[in-house]
């Protein structure tokens, strides 16, 4: 398949925590966006919950009863552009603000399950869109679709643990970039960089290909897949 460069970047404590509110108080945290631009990652993504939490308005989208799904794949894009936010929103619930003037284009990917009026308040609001997968998002398609329509050579998965393990789990993933804060988090129930996956999922073997280490006491790890 054609598809994207895909790199997971995140920062996390020495114990693989990477909740933000903990790792902005450790060393490090000034380095994650100086290490992001180093990748040269025009596009990023990230999932429904990091979306809900630092870019998308208060509040989710509550279809009519009568609303019907959109059944089918698709994609529409009102922009070209260098780069491109995406944004994984399984069924269509996050609310935005008009897209017409960003920077940096949104591009949300949706499961045919998302009605079609949650489309077409994505188009009033002149937002790119990518529809694939019956009920759960098909992550591969969704990057075939980002490579041939959208132009997207080189993109950062920057989302929760849950998001980056799906895109593992889905063989998606080429690149590993970790920025190691020296902190401990260890709070139980904390998410990790890689989570959610079934027990029973065998370890993926990564192979080391640079450190970097920061007078702060960060260390810059990157890894192949």
């Amino acid at each position: 398949m054609k598809k994207p460069y895909m790199i997971c970047h995140m920062m996390m404590s020495i114990d693989g925590r990477i909740d933000c509110g903990m790792t902005v108080k450790i060393a490090g945290s000034n380095e994650y966006y100086e290490t992001l631009n180093a990748l040269n990652v025009p596009t990023t993504l990230i999932g429904r919950v990091t979306a809900q939490l630092e870019m998308s308005d208060s509040g989710v989208f509550e279809p009519t009863n009568a609303a019907a799904a959109f059944g089918k794949e698709g994609f529409s894009k009102k922009r070209d552009a260098a780069g491109y936010q995406v944004v994984v929103d399984t069924k269509g619930t996050l609310l935005w603000r008009d897209d017409s003037n960003s920077g940096t284009p949104l591009v949300v990917i949706l499961s045919e399950a998302v009605t079609t009026e949650y489309l077409a308040y994505l188009d009033s609001l002149h937002i790119s869109r990518i529809v694939c997968g019956k009920t759960r998002i098909d992550l591969r398609r969704a990057a075939e679709i980002l490579y041939s329509e959208f132009g997207v050579e080189r993109m950062a998965i920057v989302g929760s643990g849950t998001i980056n393990a799906a895109f593992l789990h889905a063989g998606l993933l080429d690149e590993v970039s970790i920025l190691l804060g020296p902190g401990i988090d260890g709070r139980k129930g904390m998410t990790s960089t890689f989570d959610g996956l079934p027990m029973g999922t065998e370890p993926v073997n990564l192979k080391l290909t640079s450190v970097q280490p920061y007078k702060d006491g960060a260390v810059w790890l990157r890894y192949t897949l």
